[in-house]
């Protein structure tokens, strides 16, 4: 039955009416994700789940703070029951996630590279699912020394203070860091949805990229900050590429790898540091559940030998094992080899924003300028106020008897300020600062040595303005305070880098029989794979509207596959990883199948083999590059390899060849010239921009190039040459005729 107007209108102003009423009533889901769901969510994201500029969530600043407040910065350690009932007056959300805020934090669970807590006891360890840490009534913590840098500035207006919930006391908004700790300590928080997960960086690399980027706001992050820095070591398989992504958007992955030695004596490998987001039970389970299922069989034994010493899991290897084929078997399969997926979501002003690394340093750079100023100002003031005092007691020096004639002569204390205000000409608070002076106090050697003060204060008050009134002074303060703190407190990176040319190649997956099969590539990039009787029993090869044949070859089913991109990026696969096609379908899109990236298509394909011979890559500008085809024989099963060929100009045509031939090139000036790849030097680099061929007037450029026993040419000696660079010569009527379209 409808409700009355004035009832729902009522109803929807007011959602605690039913409860008031004790009636049931009608709610839009709109109104209860408003009413309900949006304050609880904004109350996750805002005061709970995402970091700060600061790099600590609200649990860890209150936990922290309350430690400085105990005076645990430079005091003996005491148990950490007492630190978490302490923390409950800023933080009550129960005694065992404060505990569990302060084991991340310790020195002890090694889940920070610089940890901010002291610990004494047993507070487990990051890489262990199982190893519990103890009560807080039998472990005992104090602050860290860099902690110290998290507190220098706090006591100068640095940073806003607040109310705790009741009232009682006051907390700090933020944190005033004096180097970026967002970018230095690992964290993790989900929120109603969003999250963030920051991975940690090395914190003397930290500094010197930020010092960088304060002289130069265009400074190339990854020549200082190559990679993240992980307190559990491990290896990054590194792509610079894929590494300057991330720090451009703030999101993707990488891939993290456990470090491993072998020990010939006793036919055993160890495993000393694993990736960050792996645990040694995970690993051993993952191992035990391949071997049951008889994945693997190279293995007779694997144990946790973790003590005191620290990580150790110990691989007893069955005899003939070769240990680098086990270990990529187990990097592929296991918890051995893991990604790291950034997502750089951190609060500014109170706003959930995702930032590149650019722009986190930025806004901490911002932030920390604003907080120096602030303490300049705070130093400001005390010292006028301190000039102050001492500019009134220099007025007692000219007549101390004068001074004590008033004292005396005061009927009522009351009177004595107002009596020496009008005695010296002094204001309320320079008198009250007489007043107070000892009467053992008065005396010339006394005042002497206060008002002596009085010029030093008055160059630091000068000084304190200057610096006011200069953001490279403020700048350069920030500076000298980043290189203290990489001096005392920076470290060595725990986390290798491993490039591509450093891995072994992974042991392959087991391949079916190769059989014999022609591969079909459409100058839009679909692929089909089809078999010899498959073929004859076929009509015409079907292909998008626009679409047509760019590349077919006969092979075997399991022959490798280069494809190269516009974006100068090659894809590896394998044939066997497309299923057989017939002539009447599209076949497969490879910048879907590949996983291209948004808006790259394909350029060209072709079929390595043996990688014996090169690829001849043509470029706009009228240079060629012939690279030996070595350079993409890769020593692992990586499927994308950038730099595949230079991007100094835009790619025109590629070509796999096993020995040398001779090519023709054209020109937009109509022109045209032979020359042959035997005048060109292989190179080893897959980026070399590659040689002048054609010479190219002004406005002019290459568009097109093809195998000379495909041009069709009829007057082949008038554009050959025998030197290079060369211009080429016009081609003639009977030769314009014959340029077919060249697919790469």
């Amino acid at each position: 039955m409808p409700k009355k107007k004035n009832d729902e209108t009522k109803h929807r102003s007011d959602p605690n009416v039913e409860g008031l009423r004790g009636e049931l009533t009608e709610q839009g889901i709109c109104d209860t994700l408003e009413w309900n769901f949006m304050p609880y969510a904004m109350s996750i994201i805002v005061s709970r789940a995402i970091p700060e500029i600061d790099g600590f969530k609200p649990s860890h600043r209150k936990l922290l703070y309350t430690m400085y407040k105990m005076g645990l910065l430079n005091g003996a350690r005491t148990k950490s029951a007492n630190i978490v009932g302490s923390t409950m007056r800023l933080n009550p959300h129960g005694d065992q996630a404060i505990y569990e805020t302060m084991v991340r934090l310790s020195r002890g669970n090694g889940a920070l590279l610089h940890p901010f807590v002291d610990s004494k006891g047993n507070f487990g360890k990051v890489y262990s699912r199982d190893m519990a840490y103890a009560a807080p009534r039998y472990t005992e913590a104090r602050l860290e020394p860099i902690a110290a840098e998290l507190f220098r500035d706090i006591d100068f207006d640095t940073v806003d203070m607040v109310d705790n919930y009741d009232g009682t006391m006051q907390e700090s908004t933020l944190l005033p860091t004096t180097f970026p700790n967002v970018l230095v300590s690992n964290n993790t928080g989900i929120a109603a949805g969003m999250a963030s997960n920051i991975c940690g960086f090395n914190l003397r690399e930290v500094c010197e990229t930020t010092k960088a980027l304060i002289r130069d706001p265009h400074f190339d992050l990854l020549s200082t900050l190559p990679a993240p820095d992980f307190p559990t070591g491990g290896e990054i398989l590194y792509d610079p590429a894929e590494i300057g992504a991330i720090y451009k958007s703030g999101r993707g992955s990488f891939k993290i790898r456990a470090r491993w030695r072998y020990e010939k004596d006793g036919n055993l490998i160890e495993i000393y540091e694993i990736p960050y987001t792996a645990s040694t039970e995970a690993i051993i389970d993952k191992v035990s559940e391949l071997i049951s299922a008889g994945k693997i069989r190279e293995i007779n034994d694997m144990r946790d030998e973790t003590d005191l010493s620290g990580l150790k899991l110990t691989i007893d290897l069955k005899r003939g094992v070769e240990p680098e084929k086990l270990m990529q078997k187990l990097f592929r399969m296991t918890p051995l080899q893991d990604s790291f997926a950034c997502n750089f979501n951190l609060l500014i002003a109170g706003m959930p924003r995702v930032l590149g690394v650019r722009e986190i340093l930025e806004e901490w750079v911002a932030w920390r300028v604003e907080g120096v100023r602030r303490r300049t100002f705070y130093q400001l003031q005390r010292k006028r106020e301190r000039l102050h005092l001492l500019q009134g007691l220099a007025k007692i020096l000219l007549d101390i008897d004068k001074a004590i004639a008033i004292i005396r002569g005061t009927e009522s204390d009351a009177e004595v300020i107002p009596n020496l205000m009008i005695g010296f000409g002094i204001d309320e608070i320079q008198a009250n600062f007489v007043a107070e002076i000892k009467l053992r106090n008065i005396n010339k050697e006394y005042i002497l040595k206060k008002t002596a003060e009085t010029e030093d204060l008055e160059k630091a008050i000068e000084d304190l303005e200057k610096i006011l009134r200069s953001d490279a002074r403020v700048k350069t303060i920030i500076v000298k305070e980043l290189d203290e703190v990489s001096r005392k407190y920076g470290t060595e990176r725990r986390t290798g880098l491993v490039y591509d040319h450093e891995i072994v190649e992974e042991e392959p997956p087991e391949a079916e029989t190769a059989y014999p099969v022609t591969v079909f590539v459409s100058q839009h990039g679909y692929l089909k794979k089809i078999t010899p009787q498959s073929l004859r029993m076929s009509g015409e090869q079907k292909f998008k509207e626009g679409d047509a044949l760019a590349f077919s070859r006969e092979t075997t089913s399991t022959a490798e596959l280069l494809v190269f991109s516009d974006r100068c990026q090659v894809y590896k696969t394998r044939l066997d990883a497309f299923p057989d096609s017939k002539a009447s379908v599209l076949g497969d899109y490879l910048p879907q199948k590949l996983g291209m990236d948004e808006g790259e298509s394909v350029m060209t394909v072709c079929l390595p083999g043996d990688y014996q011979g090169f690829m001849l890559f043509v470029f706009e500008n009228g240079k060629v590059a012939k690279v030996e085809l070595s350079a993409y024989a890769t020593k692992s099963n990586r499927k994308k390899l950038t730099g595949a060929y230079s991007d100094k100009s835009p790619l025109k045509a590629a070509f796999l060849l096993t020995e040398d031939t001779q090519i023709v090139l054209y020109s937009t000036e109509g022109r045209a010239l032979i020359f042959t790849t035997a005048q060109l030097m292989p190179k080893a680099s897959r980026d070399a921009t590659g040689v002048s061929v054609l010479t190219l007037k002004r406005n002019a450029l290459l568009h097109r190039a093809v195998l000379l026993s495909e041009a069709g040419l009829v007057n082949e000696s008038r554009y050959r040459t025998k030197a290079i660079p060369a211009t080429g010569a016009i081609l003639k009527d009977e030769d314009l005729g014959n340029q077919t379209l060249s697919l790469l």
